[in-house]
C-alpha cells in the first residue's frame, strides 16, 4: 500500500490527512498551531513540531511509516515568512500547470524523514507596488489549491468569480482558460467577530454568531440593504435600535448584523482593481454555511452576477487537500 499526505497550515491551525491510492482519507490529524504562533514567537519552532507530530500521528493511526509514503504535498501560509519555507508566489495569470512548474522539494528532516513538496501561493503583481496601484493588489497562500480543486467541478472555458468565505474573505477571478486573473481578500469575517464580541451590539445578538440552524434570509438582507443605504457603521448601531424598539430576537438580529457586515464585499467585488469580473462571470460559493448561504443570497440579491452557484463541499475531503492532489499529479511526483 503507498500513501500520500497533504499538509495544510493557515494562520491558526495545521491540518494533516493521509490518503490511500485511490484517494481517500485513511487518517487525520489536527493541531491549533499555525503561522500566528511564529509570529508570536519569532521563531517557527512550534510549528514544526505540531506539524512534524501531525504527521507521525495520521502515520501511526493508520499503522503505516513512511516507507509507504509516495509524497507529502504542502500548501497554504506554511509557504510563507512565517511558515516552514518561504516559496514565491506566482504571478497572475497562473493556473494548475503554472502551479505545478513552480512547486519546490525541499528537506526538512528535523520536520519529516522524506522530502516535503510545497505549493506556492498567488499574488496579483509582479511589478513594483505604490499609492497609485496598491489597492489592485492582493496575495494568497492556500486558496490557489481550493481554487483548482473547485475548477475541477464546473465546466471549463468559462470565467469564474470564486467565493471562499472565512474570517478572512477570499474572492478569486478566474478567465475562460482556467487560470487565475485576481484575488480580493476581505476582513469582513473578522470584523463580524469583533462586532459580534466586543462593541455595544455584543448585547443586542447575544454575542453569538448565526448557527446554521437559525439562519434568516429576509433578516440579511435587510443588514445588507441597511448597509448599502447607511453605511456598515450606522446599520450595524441600527441592530441595538432594532433591539431597544423592534425586536427582542437576539438570533434574528445576528443574522441583520451578518448581512450588514458582508455588504461591503458586494462594493469590493464590483468595484476593485484586483478582480477581473464582469456581469457575465458565473459566480461559485464555497465554504461552510452560515457565510456560505449568506454570500449566495447576497450576490442573488444584489442582482449584478447573471448566474450564482453554491458549492457543497464533498463528504471527507477538503478543497485544499484535492488541489494539492491535483497539483502533485501535474508535477508528475504521483
Amino acid at each position: 500500500m503507498s500513501y500520500i499526505i497533504t499538509l495544510d497550515t493557515g494562520t491558526t491551525n495545521t491540518r494533516v490527512v493521509l490518503w490511500d491510492s485511490k484517494f481517500r482519507p485513511a487518517a487525520s490529524a489536527k493541531s491549533e498551531v499555525g503561522v500566528r504562533n511564529t509570529a508570536i514567537d519569532g521563531s517557527n519552532r512550534r510549528l514544526k513540531a505540531a506539524v512534524k507530530e501531525c504527521l507521525e500521528r495520521v502515520l501511526r493511526d493508520a499503522g503505516t511509516s513512511y516507507d509507504e509514503v509516495e509524497a507529502v504535498i504542502a500548501s497554504g501560509m506554511i509557504t510563507s515568512n512565517v511558515g516552514l519555507v518561504e516559496i514565491p508566489h506566482c504571478v497572475v495569470p497562473a493556473g494548475a500547470d503554472d502551479l505545478a512548474a513552480a512547486v519546490q522539494k525541499v528537506s526538512l528532516p528535523d520536520v519529516c524523514p522524506i522530502p516535503i513538496h510545497f505549493v506556492p501561493g498567488v499574488k496579483n503583481s509582479g511589478g513594483p507596488i505604490g499609492f497609485g496601484n496598491f489597492e489592485a493588489m492582493d496575495i494568497m497562500r492556500g486558496e490557489e489549491v481550493e481554487s483548482i480543486a473547485l475548477l475541477e467541478q464546473y465546466p471549463r472555458g468559462k470565467s469564474y468569480l470564486l467565493v471562499l468565505p472565512g474570517s478572512h474573505m477570499k474572492f478569486v477571478s478566474v478567465n475562460t482558460k482556467g487560470q487565475i486573473t485576481g484575488c480580493l481578500t476581505s476582513i469582513s469575517g473578522e470584523l463580524l467577530a469583533s462586532i459580534t464580541n466586543d462593541t455595544i451590539i455584543a448585547d443586542a445578538v447575544g454575542r453569538q454568531f448565526v448557527a446554521p440552524e437559525d439562519y434568516d434570509r429576509s433578516m440579511v438582507l435587510l443588514g445588507c440593504d441597511t448597509a448599502a443605504k447607511s453605511g456598515v457603521g450606522r446599520a450595524c448601531f441600527s441592530a441595538r435600535i432594532l433591539s431597544q424598539f423592534v425586536l427582542k430576537d437576539q438570533k434574528k438580529l445576528a443574522n441583520y448584523v451578518l448581512g450588514a457586515a458582508l455588504q461591503s464585499d458586494l462594493t469590493g467585488i464590483r468595484h476593485s482593481d484586483a478582480l477581473q469580473v464582469g456581469p457575465e462571470t458565473d459566480v461559485i460559493v464555497a465554504g461552510k454555511d452560515p457565510l456560505r448561504r449568506a454570500m449566495a443570497d447576497l450576490l442573488e440579491h444584489d442582482g449584478y452576477f447573471a448566474h450564482v452557484h453554491v458549492c457543497a463541499p464533498k463528504e471527507g475531503i477538503p478543497l485544499s487537500a484535492a488541489g494539492a492532489f491535483l497539483i502533485a499529479k501535474k508535477t508528475g511526483i504521483l
